[in-house]
């Protein structure tokens, strides 16, 4: 993309706060630009959950796989999210998040409404796009959450501080054509295991990888307990290699003789 920007955005691209005379900012494009050479992230709205899959980075077989999660985070008991972009920045992000929603429990003494989460969290990286000195967040975010106005919601926000809710979604590496599988193949009463084996089709599909395995992969579920609690649950190795077979996106291992 920044091959085929013209010549005259050179002029305009140096800060955030200028606008080129077509109306662009092309330093929160070029933000953008950096999220699409991430690991990519989906996430499905179904009628009993969120589907939460993410695309890990393994960059070297030398690298020590970390044990905590890599794409997914938890932010408060009802909500989640997926992250695409530099991790560092998402960091600071979702630590912001995650006081946020523990300051509205303390003051109301209920959960705080996933919305207002995610636009108070945008409202930060907006600021970012409009002060002299500050560069904007690289990094995309979808939200899985649970509230009792409006039931089960996904959102997804973007560098320029722009959230839409969506039934399925995609950021990141390929995230075009991840998008085109899930529209067509996107059903309105689509339930929580349909969503999963729907989302490992998409990467199967979308990912440069040649072979889906659970260590390259992060799957997270937001969904109800039959006692009616908010509970997030991040699938295990194990648990993963047997949907992948089970879906039949990945070959099962040969059994040793």
């Amino acid at each position: 993309m920044a091959a085929s920007l013209p010549k005259m955005s050179r002029r305009y691209d140096s800060r955030t706060t200028i606008f080129s005379p077509e109306g662009r900012l092309y330093q929160v494009e070029y933000a953008m630009e950096a999220i699409g050479n991430a690991g990519s992230a989906i996430g499905i709205l179904s009628k009993d959950g969120v589907v939460l899959v993410g695309e890990k980075k393994v960059t070297s077989k030398l690298l020590q796989t970390s044990t905590s999660t890599e794409k997914m985070y938890k932010i408060d008991d009802h909500v989640a999210c997926a992250v695409a972009g530099i991790m560092s920045d998402a960091n600071i992000l979702i630590n912001t998040a995650r006081v946020q929603a523990q300051r509205y429990t303390y003051a109301y003494q209920e959960p705080m409404p996933v919305e207002q989460l995610v636009q108070s969290l945008c409202d930060t990286k907006q600021g970012y796009t409009q002060f002299g000195g500050l560069r904007p967040f690289g990094v995309s975010f979808l939200f899985a959450g649970w509230d009792k106005n409006y039931g089960f919601q996904l959102y997804m926000s973007d560098p320029s501080g722009n959230y839409g809710g969506w039934k399925a979604a995609s950021i990141g590496a390929n995230n075009q054509a991840a998008q085109s599988i899930l529209k067509q193949d996107y059903k309105d009463d689509i339930t929580r295991e349909e969503a999963v084996q729907l989302a490992l089709k998409v990467l199967s599909k979308t990912m440069d990888s040649t072979s889906l395995t659970s260590d390259k992969l992060e799957l997270a579920e937001v969904y109800l307990t039959p006692s009616g609690n908010v509970k997030y649950q991040v699938c295990s190795p194990e648990s993963l290699s047997k949907k992948l077979v089970k879906f039949g996106v990945t070959q099962p291992p040969a059994e040793s003789s």
